[in-house]
């Protein structure tokens, strides 16, 4: 489909990035492989967008998250020049939590799901926006509901979490999205006490943060982004400032690790600015993320300033907090080794990770040991430490086969390319056979790896 006239709309969005036609149209194929779907534009593609020529729909988005990405702003399809498409019908909180939730429990759809793309454009609401705001109970379709029925999706959740800490999400995440469609929808659509109400609202929210957070386990990050989105509209509804933030955070260490290092900035301050009245263990919660995020756009001063803030926060904490993802002295050292590293200083990020691994308790998950442990031998070989990093990689591969986690996956893939020039060593020989083996013994990185 062409136009009469070049795209000026599109034209304009080129010449602000600066970019040649072959750097937008490496942008473009960058976020299509990323997603899932590789594409091969060339430069004469973008000029024929340019030149008013309707690129195909499945190409749409690429573009206008490339822009986006480039401009640090969103960019919609009117923007670029795009028919934009026709609005799909209103669907309300529970409607959207029902479509996403059975589209992730159908297996038929896992591909479909897979290919969601991340977006930094997503727009997020602010607290403001979603305090109190919910379609009204619906009646007619359950029984009113009770504390007793908030309670039972209390502990669905916890026990959802405790099978994701030992075993990684992949299995447990669709156990999550059938538990959403059939029990948990229906409960926020029923009637009850405003209280009760509320309460089901925030216990819903936690339960989307988690799946949510499975799916960024897993690597289908678009998808962990439209789960997230429902947690903050159920937080607000509910008015749990605790849920909302911790799902911004959670958004803000999607966005560090895939890269985004500027969305991430605008997350971690979001959660904190939402936030005012946080005790100590809450405050270093989101303090150590914004120190992070901070460190990996190169603002030393403000990574340094929030890393002191989160010790000290730390420091004045006195009970551990019963939140996901609670924080404490040893995951303090974690971020205090990725801002190292992050500023350039490799010896002082592996020295972190090691003070990260005297620290940990029972609250720790065996996933993150792994994650982390293969973050750290990585580090030791780019330190030249050769032996130190097999012996590290081998206590990886030790536990690989118990964990089903996407970013796991991603980690052990990396040991095959990164000890490809040492394997006349002994050591890193032995590493190298069983990296392979154990990558084969699962078919390769399993699904829904990519970033």
């Amino acid at each position: 489909m062409s136009t009469s006239e070049p795209n000026s709309g599109l034209e304009r969005l080129f010449r602000e990035t600066g970019w040649t036609l072959r750097q937008f149209a490496q942008a473009v194929n960058r976020i299509g492989t990323e997603q899932g779907t590789p594409v091969r534009y060339r430069p004469p593609s973008v000029h024929q967008w340019l030149n008013g020529g309707m690129p195909r729909e499945s190409a749409r988005p690429l573009i206008l998250e490339a822009l986006a990405r480039r401009l640090g702003r969103a960019v919609a399809p009117a923007d670029a020049g795009f028919a934009t498409p026709q609005a799909p019908s209103a669907s309300g909180t529970v409607d959207g939590i029902i479509d996403l939730g059975r589209q992730d429990m159908d297996p038929s759809r896992r591909s479909v799901i897979g290919s969601a793309l991340f977006s930094v454009a997503l727009t997020v609401p602010n607290w403001p926006d979603v305090m109190g705001r919910m379609e009204a109970a619906q009646t007619g379709g359950i029984q009113k509901i009770g504390m007793e029925d908030v309670q039972m999706v209390i502990a669905m959740t916890e026990r959802v979490s405790d099978l994701d800490d030992q075993f990684g999400g992949r299995h447990a995440r669709p156990m999550a999205a059938a538990f959403l469609v059939n029990t948990v929808a229906p409960y926020l659509r029923a009637d009850g006490a405003e209280p009760v109400r509320k309460a089901m609202m925030s216990a819903a929210s936690d339960l989307c943060y988690l799946t949510g957070y499975m799916a960024v386990d897993e690597g289908v990050h678009g998808l962990a982004q439209r789960y997230y989105l429902k947690a903050l509209e159920l937080a607000g509804a509910s008015e749990d400032h605790l849920t909302y933030c911790t799902t911004l955070r959670g958004m803000s260490v999607q966005a560090v690790d895939l890269g985004h290092g500027r969305e991430a900035v605008r997350l971690a301050d979001a959660a904190a600015a939402a936030s005012p009245k946080a005790g100590p263990r809450m405050r270093a919660f989101l303090a150590g993320q914004q120190a992070h995020a901070s460190a990996q756009i190169g603002d030393n001063s403000r990574a340094l300033m929030y890393l002191r803030e989160a010790e000290v926060s730390i420091e004045k904490a006195e009970s551990r907090s019963t939140a996901f993802g609670s924080y404490n002295p040893s995951t303090l050292a974690y971020h205090v080794a990725q801002v190292r590293y992050e500023l350039g200083d490799i010896p002082g990020s592996v020295d972190y990770l090691h003070a990260h691994f005297r620290l940990r308790d029972s609250t720790d998950s065996r996933r993150s040991a792994i994650r982390f442990s293969s973050m750290l031998a990585e580090r030791q070989l780019r330190m030249g430490h050769l032996e130190a990093a097999c012996g590290t990689w081998a206590k990886v591969l030790d536990e690989y086969p118990t964990i089903h986690s996407g970013r796991v996956d991603q980690q052990v893939s990396r040991i095959i390319p990164l000890l490809e020039p040492y394997r006349s060593n002994s050591a890193a020989g032995e590493i190298y056979e069983r990296s392979r083996q154990s990558l084969g013994k699962t078919g390769g990185p399993r699904f829904g790896t990519s970033p």
